[in-house]
Parts: C-alpha cells; sequence; structure tokens
C-alpha cells in the first residue's frame, strides 16, 4: 500500500511545483511570515520566534485550504477521480497520497520560515531551543490537522471554491473556539476549549509536550482522512 500511496504522492508533488500554485503559496506565504517576524523586530525591537508561532497557524488558515480545495475536487470535476479508481489504488491510497503531499508543501514553507531564526541567532539573542523545536512541531501537527480538513472538504464538492468555504469554515470555528468561550455556559467551556486547536496548539507552542495533545492533533487527523475515505466509497454506494 505505502508504494502506490508514496507514488501519488510524488505526483501531487510534481504537480504543485510544475505549476505556479507552489511558488505563489510559498512566497506569499513567506512575505507574509516576514513580516510578522520583522514587526516586533524594528518596531519593539524584540526578536524572537513567538510572534511568528503565534501568526502562522492563522496563515495557514487560508493557505493550506487553498493547496488542498482542489486535490480531490479537481479530480471529481475532471472526472479523473474515477480513471484514477481503475489503477490498483484504493480510495485510502488516494487520500493519503495527496495528503502526504499537501503536508510535504507546507512543511518546505516552514521550513523557509528557519531564515528567521537564523536572524535571532546572527543578532545574538539567548535562544530557547526547547520551545522553538516544541513550536515548530506545533506547527506541523497544526499543517497536518489543516490538511486533513481540506482533504475531507475537497471530497465533498467537485467545485474548488465551495471546498474551500467548507474547509477554512471548519477550520476557522475549531480555532477560534477558544477565543469565545465567555459565550458558552460554564458547564460546557471546558469541553468547547478541548476541542479548540488554538487551545492545543499554544500548549505545545510554550514548550509544553503534553501527550494528550499529540492525541488531540493526531485523532482530529484520522478522523476528518476516514471522513474523506469515507465520502470518496459512497460514490461507488450510489
Amino acid at each position: 500500500m505505502m508504494n502506490y500511496t508514496r507514488l501519488l504522492c510524488k505526483k501531487e508533488t510534481d504537480s504543485y511545483f510544475g505549476s505556479p500554485a507552489a511558488y505563489i503559496f510559498l512566497i506569499v506565504f513567506l512575505i507574509f511570515s516576514g513580516w510578522f517576524f520583522a514587526s516586533p523586530l524594528f518596531l519593539a525591537n524584540t526578536s524572537d520566534m513567538r510572534s511568528i508561532f503565534d501568526m502562522i497557524p492563522l496563515l495557514f488558515m487560508f493557505f493550506v485550504p487553498v493547496i488542498t480545495m482542489g486535490l480531490l475536487a479537481k479530480e471529481r470535476s475532471n472526472g479523473t477521480i474515477e480513471l484514477l479508481s481503475t489503477f490498483p489504488l484504493t480510495d485510502e491510497q488516494i487520500v493519503m497520497g495527496k495528503f502526504w503531499a499537501a503536508l510535504k508543501l507546507i512543511v518546505i514553507g516552514l521550513l523557509f520560515t528557519l531564515i528567521h531564526f537564523i536572524t535571532i541567532a546572527f543578532l545574538g539573542t539567548n535562544i530557547d531551543f526547547g520551545s522553538i523545536i516544541c513550536g515548530y512541531l506545533g506547527l506541523v501537527l497544526v499543517g497536518a490537522v489543516y490538511a486533513s480538513i481540506g482533504m475531507f472538504s475537497s471530497s465533498l464538492s467537485n467545485n474548488q471554491i465551495v471546498s474551500f468555504i467548507i474547509s477554512f469554515a471548519i477550520i476557522f470555528v475549531l480555532y477560534m473556539l477558544q477565543y469565545s468561550l465567555f459565550f458558552i455556559p460554564a458547564a460546557l467551556a471546558g469541553f468547547f476549549q478541548y476541542i479548540s486547536i488554538g487551545y492545543h496548539f499554544s500548549s505545545i507552542a510554550r514548550g509544553v509536550i503534553d501527550t494528550r495533545n499529540i492525541i488531540y492533533f493526531l485523532g482530529l487527523c484520522i478522523i476528518f482522512l476516514r471522513l474523506a475515505i469515507t465520502v470518496l466509497e459512497s460514490r461507488k454506494w450510489k
């Protein structure tokens, strides 16, 4: 199974970089992340990765739905999803291959932000390596969850714009729940806080590796990828 998944991942990665999509994503993402890094550096004379770690999940909220919206929706629209089914590929392999390609692009984008870390080191700032490593781990996990949500949303429609809207809406709600707890009855606040992506990411970004946070992110990935697979399989039931 892994060989076919890897081949499809490579095909999708080549497709990203064979068109302007990946380059536009990387350039625009780096411009925005650079702005949020440079602003406190020049305005407040502070240099750390905190501003980057705080803003990238919000940037991903827009960028990840863009890079995932066509992964399945475009295949459905063009009718090539049925062509894929004629190959020795299961629906699980199709979803996972495309998911890993999207996550690979996200990780490449994060690797480019290491230039900000190099800048901090060059300036002689005291570096907390533990919190930086945890911050990047948290960003990869957030990116994985966003990509899995994007895969699920892309499986629901053959219209890429609709897929983008669905993906953005789900991500926005799950991330922003922690900021709306005062609207929620106290008895339910703990539950809604726990299902908030922002709450778990904030914990990891502070340098705290809690297995509950890891389980939360991996669990969300599994749930949304499983839903995407189920949606694809449902076309065979009609």
